[in-house]
């Protein structure tokens, strides 16, 4: 399957993602909270970015189906995703008005920029093909490092990590990768798209880990 070969042919960056320190730490329980509140602050910004490209997908695409795929994603963004983040925040002591005033990193503008310039610019299984690596590589994680949780006793990690290890998420992650399997798309027109997401996965972490700021 394509989404098979494209992930085969990033694995190099696909499989540090997956072995993140953040990651892995936030699975063992071990990672310092101060960086996941860090980390959650950054991830609202992202969201919010997340469901203007998933809108832009939805008018460019090709079929209904699709258009509706891309929709009810972007609406899940909006209505799921983004009350299971403030419920965290408040959780953490934080609030929805503090990630809202949240500077984005520079990591964080450069991930956006990608996604939405990509979208815009380019066709739907592009736009695709760059924001399939956010959540499958979320699913991945979650799979691989969920033997990590038995020893967690941070239940607000827990929490987190339940949602990617749900059948709900999973059938997500399927549905994006069949319409990509399906597009008839070549490997090679894909793969830079699908590359540089996985490369973004990655330095989203790095950014979390190292509670980047800018230099001026």
């Amino acid at each position: 399957m394509l989404t098979e070969l494209l992930r085969e042919r990033a694995r190099e960056a696909w499989e540090k993602d997956l072995d993140h320190p953040f990651v892995v730490e936030l699975y063992e329980g071990r990672l310092p909270l101060e960086k996941f509140k860090y980390y959650l602050l950054q991830d609202y910004n992202y969201l919010v970015y997340m469901v203007k490209v998933l809108s832009v997908l939805a008018a460019k695409a090709p079929s209904l189906e699709l258009s509706r795929l891309a929709l009810e994603l972007a609406y899940g963004t909006v209505t799921g995703e983004m009350r299971n983040y403030e419920s965290l925040l408040k959780s953490l002591g934080l609030t929805l008005e503090e990630a809202v005033k949240t500077r984005p990193n520079p990591t964080n503008v450069a991930y956006m920029n990608f996604l939405l310039s990509t979208a815009l610019s380019e066709d739907f299984y592009a736009g695709l093909a760059s924001v399939l690596p956010c959540f499958w590589s979320y699913q991945e994680i979650a799979e691989r490092h969920k033997h990590r949780l038995e020893g967690n006793r941070v239940e607000i990690y827990k929490r987190w990590a339940s949602v990617y290890l749900s059948e709900e998420y999973a059938s997500l992650v399927r549905s994006l990768r069949r319409a990509l399997d399906a597009s008839g798309q070549s490997v090679e027109r894909l793969l830079p798209f699908f590359e540089l997401g996985i490369k973004y996965e990655y330095m989203f972490w790095s950014a979390s880990y190292a509670m980047e700021e800018w230099p001026i």
